[in-house]
């Protein structure tokens, strides 16, 4: 592992304290905040550095630098939701501000030619993780399908240690970004407070629906792509045992 490689997880973790002190000293923190805040930067430097290695990259490059700042920001509402005096709007805001930048660090990554398979893997573990703590805050405290929206993702991945071919590449597909993009307003719209509670969980229910639409359309492509792809290794097969057959 490299000094930058070990050098810029490390300032980020610095980074997550340092928002960590002044949210303690502006809406204070818990315990319990200030313990899910060190575990998560603990959790996100080590898996970076860990991906960094991996990758055989040196340095985050400024499309990384812009994912990772957003996951520093998902470290504060992980603080915040765990045990703050914070009010629902602050925790709403920050987590507004880290999904709004969610498209830059894509497009800075293709205009500067630096796309790579671990920026990709780092932008979806971020969005990931936020709506995970966001489904969590306002199952506590509005209603318990937010979780659905904040598990779903993580029990796509346990299902495919079952289901290897639910591991395959998908291709593009505009709608699945549309209903990822749905997911993350709704819950910050929910997690805020400004909605009314029979509104909540409408739009609740709503996105609910719409992910399954879209995991669904994804499954069932993943299925038939695999049945296909088994069908071709059956007809090389058979067709190489007719031919060792006949020589």
């Amino acid at each position: 592992m490299t000094i930058s490689t070990t050098l810029r997880p490390l300032a980020g973790f610095a980074a997550q304290i340092l928002l960590l002190a002044v949210l303690a000293a502006t809406v204070g923190l818990t315990g319990w905040g200030w313990l899910a805040g060190l575990l998560y930067g603990l959790l996100l430097c080590g898996l970076l550095a860990a991906g960094l290695r991996r990758a055989g990259m040196t340095s985050l490059g400024w499309a990384n630098a812009v994912t990772f700042g957003r996951a520093i920001l998902a470290g504060g509402v992980t603080a915040m939701a765990a045990g703050s005096g914070a009010p629902a709007w602050l925790l709403a805001t920050v987590a507004g501000v880290a999904l709004a930048m969610d498209g830059l660090d894509g497009q800075i990554a293709r205009r500067t030619g630096t796309t790579t398979g671990l920026g990709a893997r780092f932008d979806m573990e971020v969005d990931s993780a936020l709506a995970l703590v966001l489904s969590v805050y306002v199952a506590v405290g509005q209603h318990w399908l937010a979780l659905v929206i904040g598990l779903a993702r993580y029990l796509f991945g346990a299902a495919s240690w079952a289901l290897p071919w639910l591991n395959a590449p998908l291709p593009p597909r505009f709608s699945r970004k549309v209903v990822a993009a749905e997911q993350g307003v709704v819950l910050v719209a929910v997690a805020s407070g400004v909605l009314p509670p029979v509104l909540a969980v409408a739009a609740l229910a709503v996105s609910v629906a719409s992910l399954a639409w879209s995991f669904g359309t994804d499954v069932f492509w993943l299925y038939r792509a695999s049945r296909v792809r088994e069908q071709a290794r059956s007809r090389w097969s058979g067709t190489r045992e007719h031919a060792l057959a006949r020589s």
